[in-house]
């Protein structure tokens, strides 16, 4: 899944990955075309070693030619070490890195990776309900096999345009049968979320991913719900966070070196024009890569990873898109 395209936040190494986050090759063992548009990979240690553990709703970065990084989610079974798969949706109106695995990549070729990180993390509860749409699926496939091991009751409401696009459907039903209700848009509309969300459900917790329609239309579906209820993974940049660009400073809490961060240019500009070594990915605030601590001020945020306590506690902030409410932050850099 392209995430533009955690418990507790639960990333491979502890901490924002703003600062790090080194790149290692594996190799392309297998690929196969899953769905109409899907294919997914299978990646490998070239010397059979065990990759780095994972955790359900966990994506890493491809790091492919021509500079392009591109987020995709894992889908494996955590508790395989020996490969991670990926289902990877061809965009025709993408950036490009759909077009380069779809065309480019092979089995036998190596490809560089990053992570895994995890901005979606399953959290305990009395029970779930996951709403897919489309390659939204990726994310929540281990979800539903950590919550069957678990004995945590779920269902999950699955949607695409068609049935031959949508992935994995031999498998959910082989494995889950009636848990799970397949909905087919040109078979039977849109997702009735009004049935599913309706009415407020305690102790159930809402894990959604798919496009940015489906995913605001959750968001205002479970507006009465109570807090900390939904969960949701962004495919593409919020364009309706923030108010108007206004001109602030960062200091560099190591160095304490202090920059003007004008109205018209970006935090992260400043940092790298400064020779700031920032880790970044989609450089659209919807991948986490560049997540850096805050030791003081108040950070405007306009990500779409960030949960709302952790926008509240200010204690970080994706310097690629977010800015400052206050006149200056101090960044632990």
């Amino acid at each position: 899944m392209s995430a533009p395209e955690l418990v507790a936040r639960g990333d491979a190494s502890p901490g924002p990955m703003g600062r790090g986050g080194a790149s290692y090759e594996l190799v392309v063992r297998g690929k196969k075309e899953i769905a109409d548009g899907v294919v997914r990979l299978d990646l490998r240690d070239p010397d059979g070693g065990p990759l780095p553990e994972w955790e359900p709703g966990a994506h890493v970065d491809l790091v492919l030619d021509d500079g392009l990084v591109r987020q995709y989610s894992l889908c494996g079974d955590p508790a395989d070490r020996s490969r991670y798969l990926l289902a990877v949706l061809r965009e025709q109106d993408g950036r490009g890195g759909s077009r380069h695995v779809h065309d480019r990549l092979t089995p036998g070729d190596t490809v560089g990776v990053r992570g895994p990180r995890n901005h979606f993390p399953l959290v305990p509860a009395a029970r779930y309900l996951f709403l897919a749409g489309g390659i939204g699926i990726t994310p929540l496939l281990p979800m539903l096999a950590t919550a069957t091991a678990r004995q945590v009751p779920w269902r999950l409401v699955y949607g695409g345009r068609t049935r031959a696009s949508m992935a994995f459907l031999d498998d959910l039903a082989a494995a889950y049968g009636g848990r799970v209700a397949v909905c087919p848009q040109d078979e039977m509309g849109l997702l009735d979320l009004a049935a599913e969300l309706g009415r407020p459900a305690p102790g159930t917790a809402v894990y959604c991913c798919g496009p940015e329609p489906l995913l605001r239309a959750v968001e205002t579906a479970c507006a009465a719900w109570p807090a900390g209820s939904l969960h949701t993974e962004h495919f593409a940049p919020r364009t309706d966070l923030g108010g108007p660009d206004e001109e602030f400073e960062v200091t560099l809490a190591a160095t304490g070196r202090t920059l003007p961060v004008p109205a018209d240019r970006s935090l992260l500009e400043v940092l790298e024009e400064a020779g700031i070594a920032i880790m970044t990915s989609c450089t659209e605030g919807t991948c986490g890569t560049c997540e850096t601590p805050v030791l003081d001020g108040v950070p405007e945020h306009r990500d779409t990873v960030l949960t709302e306590t952790e926008r509240a506690a200010g204690r970080s902030i994706l310097v690629c898109v977010s800015r400052s409410r206050t006149p200056r932050l101090v960044l632990d850099l």
